[in-house]
């Protein structure tokens, strides 16, 4: 068992209450059998969580609706583990589900993962994206410097030279993320 499912799994069992359900549902080997439980009438939603992060990581994907709407959940044990079994899931809508999360600017206060799956995924949305959501960033006190923080700095893993022009209005406009935009820039060919 590797270690983020793991950490996916301690997590679950004490939603759960240690439960005979959760146990009965872990053990469960058989793929056909973890999709119905993801789509069962009335599963609590650690079960399904936990049913579509097993069949993401496992590549099946009957499990990326699910995933997708865990990966900008409020919770971000949630979006971090739907992130990592998206990764893990190659599903080529991942990109653009992941870029319209991160821009939904309804939904900012929990696009951090989705912007962190961007940076990893390395798609053709990756940058439009981030710049995208960077740029709704620089507004005068806007409440969410970590999204801010993510997008800089996965610009700067992107390396791609479109971000520039944002970087650099960044760098001026929010003395916090003066220094990462720096350092950003500076890995732009």
């Amino acid at each position: 068992m590797d270690e983020q499912l793991r950490t996916v799994m301690d997590r679950l069992r004490k939603e759960s209450g240690a439960s005979d359900e959760f146990q009965r549902i872990a053990d469960i080997r058989d793929p056909e059998t973890l999709a119905d439980v993801l789509t069962a009438a009335g599963r609590p939603l650690w079960a399904r969580e936990l049913a579509a992060f097993r069949l993401g990581t496992a590549g099946d994907r009957r499990a990326f609706e699910a995933l997708v709407l865990l990966l900008n959940h409020r919770d971000p044990a949630r979006g971090a583990a739907a992130a990592t079994a998206l990764a893990r899931l190659a599903d080529p809508r991942t990109a653009r589900a992941a870029a319209a999360l991160a821009t939904n600017e309804l939904r900012a206060a929990y696009a951090l993962h989705p912007v962190r799956l961007l940076v990893e995924l390395r798609a053709p949305e990756s940058v439009p994206a981030l710049i995208t959501a960077l740029e709704r960033r620089l507004t005068p006190h806007d409440p969410h410097h970590r999204l801010a923080l993510a997008c800089v700095e996965g610009l700067g893993e992107l390396g791609d030279p479109r971000a520039r022009p944002v970087l650099r209005a960044a760098g001026a406009a929010h003395p916090g993320l003066a220094e990462a935009a720096g350092r950003a820039l500076s890995r732009l060919p």
